[in-house]
């Protein structure tokens, strides 16, 4: 992927979306040449094959691979069905998206239920980058006025997915609390 945002994007809704949930993420190791680790991992588990191939592979009862890479940070995701991706990993290292997201560029990629008990794609801004951004957000709310403010929530690096703007007005909401106990304007 040529950009994180790119990353998550095809991640989320080419192949999360379209039943590959397992997946095992790892790094490249420092040193090595990306382009000859991407060859290795595409020729050992079959994942430069055609559309076709895929669906044959499917009807058939087999699993199919995908990678994505950004920059060092890999993730292989694979469908249910028998697979070499399985017999090459353990069972430790193969996580399930809905039990596990993936942590990556401060989002959380998981698969969760919507309000329509429907099972959904869901990139929500991690915890720990949540707690430190609400932390900052706090901090600076009765120091800053309050179009610096909204000027600070603007910059915020993260892509406005649904998931991120509910957290984002939950932010929002906390600034406006403290901002309103001091007396001062809402942003």
């Amino acid at each position: 992927a040529a950009t994180a945002a790119g990353f998550v994007q095809q991640l989320a809704c080419s192949y999360l979306r379209n039943g590959y949930h397992h997946y095992v993420v790892g790094e490249l190791p420092a040193g090595k040449d990306a382009s000859v680790v991407d060859a290795k991992i595409l020729a050992r588990f079959e994942v430069d094959v055609s559309k076709w191939t895929r669906a044959r592979r499917k009807r058939a009862g087999q699993g199919n691979v995908h990678y994505i890479r950004f920059r060092r940070f890999f993730v292989l995701v694979a469908t249910d069905g028998e697979h070499g991706f399985y017999r090459a990993h353990s069972t430790g290292q193969v996580r399930h998206i809905k039990e596990r997201p993936i942590a990556f560029g401060g989002y959380s990629i998981g698969y969760h239920r919507g309000v329509d008990r429907k099972w959904h794609v869901s990139i929500r801004i991690h915890p720990e980058r949540y707690r430190d951004v609400k932390s900052y957000l706090l901090d600076i709310a009765l120091k800053r006025s309050a179009d610096q403010l909204g000027a600070e929530f603007e910059e915020l690096p993260f892509e406005r997915y649904a998931p991120v703007r509910r957290q984002l007005i939950g932010l929002l909401r906390a600034v406006n609390r403290v901002r309103k106990a001091g007396g001062l304007s809402q942003v």
